[in-house]
């Protein structure tokens, strides 16, 4: 039973704990439910889906890193028509929040991925704005600003979901690409993705990964995301979604204090697949022993003087 001090509304979610489970690492949701119990954890992100479907990169997809992992999956997906037929009724029978996290290789690809999940079943929709603009030579939709604008603008247009975000780490200036988001109309941002690593082979002298390199997640990151979740609360209005090497119950309260009103846990379900529980756990233990009323207090509680004022930790001030 998760106890009513982790209730988090976080932009139109209402969610029972602040653990989400991230997307890529946690499949369709439906795969995990032997071992966890869906019902107890604060939402799903399911893997990234596109318009039609991909099989992703060729060659090996995943190695082990020092304190983390790169995976080069390429996306791989059975399409938006097969989730919805097959998928989406299975995850309908547990009482859980879903978010859908969609890609496209176009803007117009993205609006059709929103619009095709615009339906009773999907709770939100998670952008991955990582992928590259096909028009635009290759260049991902996330290292630029106004491109990443007119992303969550298309994808607003076509849905009645709330809209998250996620921000890639790859850029220069994290907080610019948040503002753009947000005065697009994301109701709220995750952050961060992968950041781009590369492992090579002594022996054989080439890149381990049939992609070149690939996405390095796992603890390695963590601090580079607490880094941004921290200058990004400091600068928009709307919520955060926190991730990035979060294993622990200390790494979920570190994110929070930076300024995120959820946290999303990710690699660490590939090795230890019940880590949403135990955190969930460990997180009631942490409000009970510190006389914490509403896991939400915890929130922005790092962050410089002042910067708490903004309206949307007024609001939760209010509640």
């Amino acid at each position: 039973m998760v106890s009513s001090l982790l209730k988090t509304d976080m932009a139109g979610l209402h969610l029972k704990t602040p653990l989400i489970a991230a997307s890529g690492t946690f499949g369709f949701g439906i795969e995990f439910a032997d071992l966890v119990p869906l019902e107890q954890v604060g939402a799903v992100c399911v893997k990234g889906l596109s318009l039609t479907p991909s099989c992703g990169n060729c060659g090996q997809r995943v190695v082990e890193t020092p304190s983390g992992m790169l995976n080069a999956i390429g996306l791989e997906n059975p399409g938006c028509a097969y989730f919805l037929e097959h998928i989406l009724p299975k995850l309908q029978t547990f009482d859980v929040p879903v978010i859908a996290n969609i890609y496209g290789h176009s803007i117009e690809e993205y609006a059709a991925v929103a619009q095709a999940l615009d339906v009773n079943g999907v709770s939100a929709v998670e952008i991955n704005i990582s992928c590259p603009n096909v028009k635009q030579g290759g260049l991902a939709f996330g290292t630029d600003p106004q491109t990443a604008a007119k992303v969550v603008k298309a994808v607003k247009a076509n849905t009645h979901k709330p809209v998250i975000t996620k921000l890639s780490p790859n850029v220069t200036d994290i907080v610019a690409l948040a503002q753009a988001a947000e005065e697009a109309g994301s109701d709220a941002l995750s952050l961060i993705n992968t950041l781009l690593g590369m492992k090579i082979d002594i022996r054989t002298h080439r890149p381990v990964l049939g992609n070149m390199v690939g996405g390095l997640s796992g603890p390695a990151v963590r601090p580079v995301a607490v880094r941004m979740v921290y200058q990004v609360a400091q600068h928009v209005r709307i919520p955060l979604i926190g991730m990035g090497g979060v294993e622990r119950v200390e790494d979920v309260v570190e994110m929070m204090m930076a300024g995120a009103s959820a946290v999303a846990v990710g690699t660490a379900n590939l090795y230890q697949p019940d880590t949403l529980l135990t955190l969930t756990r460990e997180l009631q233990d942490y409000c009970v022993r510190e006389k914490v009323s509403c896991v939400q207090d915890v929130v922005g509680q790092a962050l410089p003087q002042g910067k708490q004022s903004m309206p949307y930790f007024q609001k939760k001030e209010k509640v």
